[in-house]
């Protein structure tokens, strides 16, 4: 699975799309690191405090290896601008669960993050899945209740001995003829 699609943004240099989206690669694992950290400290400000946010950024080491071995883990599918990834999404094809879902905070509400999600509703629905379910944050879970996710309910999870709350949401899947 090597391009899955672009959007129609040209680049101000070539005139072609600037995101592109497709499976990730080791080398996307020090991006991954740093969009996860970011929009972390940065994305989830207005929604966590200071002592939530560095908690949160704490469980997962702000190293491309990191990433590149959870790649093995989860399908992993990455928006990237220029090259560089600036978002992306972990799937566990088997669970039929979103793992995680991160975009760059400056580039956070053009659609980056529904686009992988797009695109990880395709696989499910190819791998047979007729639901998907994602443990999102404060700010995801807004977003996503407008977009048609049924809530679950209220999680709460310890990092660092500090409590953060969290949404388990699902959506149906269904197929759309082309």
């Amino acid at each position: 699975m090597e391009p899955m699609t672009t959007n129609d943004t040209p680049s101000p240099t070539s005139g072609a799309p600037r995101i592109l989206y497709r499976q990730a690669r080791a080398r996307d694992g020090a991006d991954q690191a740093e969009v996860f950290h970011h929009a972390v400290m940065q994305g989830a400000a207005a929604h966590y405090s200071v002592e939530e946010r560095e908690a949160w950024a704490a469980t997962m080491p702000r190293e491309g290896s990191v990433w590149a071995a959870r790649q093995a883990l989860y399908t992993t599918l990455i928006a990237a601008c220029d090259g560089r990834c600036v978002g992306f999404l972990e799937l566990d094809l088997p669970k039929g669960h979103v793992q995680t879902l991160y975009v760059w905070p400056s580039l956070a509400r053009r659609g980056i993050g529904s686009t992988l999600l797009v695109h990880a509703e395709r696989l499910l629905l190819e791998h047979g899945h007729g639901r998907v379910t994602l443990d999102a944050s404060r700010m995801l879970a807004e977003s996503l209740s407008r977009r048609g996710w049924h809530d679950l309910g209220v999680e709460w999870i310890t990092r660092e001995g500090v409590k953060l709350e969290r949404r388990r949401l699902e959506r149906r899947l269904s197929a759309i003829e082309t």
